[in-house]
């Protein structure tokens, strides 16, 4: 069999990083996006410089459709299979505001980014996916997305991941005789730095708001996405995994 072949939008930084990082570990090529830090992509390469052949770089906007095309285009053409879909990247408002006080370009950016380019991804990947008749499929949410939970200060971006619930699931559903599995991962407060880091340095931090007693990092998202990932992982489809430490993200600022 050839190499598997991974596509991590954002996959260059941040909660991204160790997910790259661990599937070029693994043996498998990836293709990841960057949209503007061309710096902090380029230093993929001089991390792994064993594995340049096997690392694709492409800057682009998850909120245009036509990206999406060259992405998966790009991907296709240079390694001839794609395996894994993770849809890590998704824009975010960090402003505290309510849903009446959102433009409506703030909402159109959350709907496109969150929920339509994985609509866009899944028609351009899944095909191949049935033809390998092996796929995965990752998506993000938020703790409690799962039971389509308010969250205020956050409607758009949390009303876009409630229908990434439902479409994670469905699709689940429909590709499941494909060998294609969909899992969405819902990672609790996992802030700064502490996005690209390891657990060993996230346990030599201690955190009192969060009940296991450390900050969540980077590799406890990257460790259970390559759970999900495994061959023998067929099983687990259409899930909502929280990896959140016990911690109620949502309801902390009431």
């Amino acid at each position: 069999m050839d190499m598997r072949h991974a596509i991590i939008t954002a996959g260059t930084k941040g909660l991204g990083k160790n997910v790259t990082e661990n599937f070029l570990k693994k043996g498998v090529s990836v293709t990841v996006t960057y949209r503007t830090d061309k710096n902090k992509a380029l230093e993929l390469l001089r991390d792994f410089p064993e594995h340049q052949e096997s690392i694709q770089l492409i800057q682009a906007d998850v909120t245009k459709k036509e990206d999406l095309i060259r992405i998966v285009t790009e991907a296709y053409e240079r390694f001839g299979r794609i395996d894994y879909l993770v849809n890590n990247a998704g824009p975010y408002i960090f402003e505290r505001k309510k849903l009446m006080d959102y433009s409506t370009e703030e909402w159109d950016a959350m709907v496109r980014g969150n929920l339509d380019a994985v609509f866009h991804l899944l028609k351009l990947t899944v095909p191949y996916m049935r033809n390998q008749k092996f796929g995965r499929i990752i998506n993000y949410g938020f703790q409690g997305a799962g039971e389509a939970s308010g969250w205020i200060y956050r409607s758009a971006f949390a009303a876009a991941k409630v229908g990434l619930v439902s479409l994670t699931k469905t699709i689940a559903y429909e590709e499941a005789e494909h060998g294609i599995t969909s899992n969405m991962i819902c990672p609790g407060k996992i802030l700064g730095d502490w996005k690209e880091a390891t657990i060993a340095e996230g346990r030599s931090t201690h955190d009192e708001e969060t009940p296991i007693g450390r900050p969540g990092t980077g590799e406890d998202i990257a460790r259970t996405i390559d759970f999900l990932c495994h061959e023998d992982s067929d099983m687990i489809t259409g899930t909502i995994y929280e990896v959140t430490g016990g911690l109620d993200v949502i309801h902390r600022h009431l």
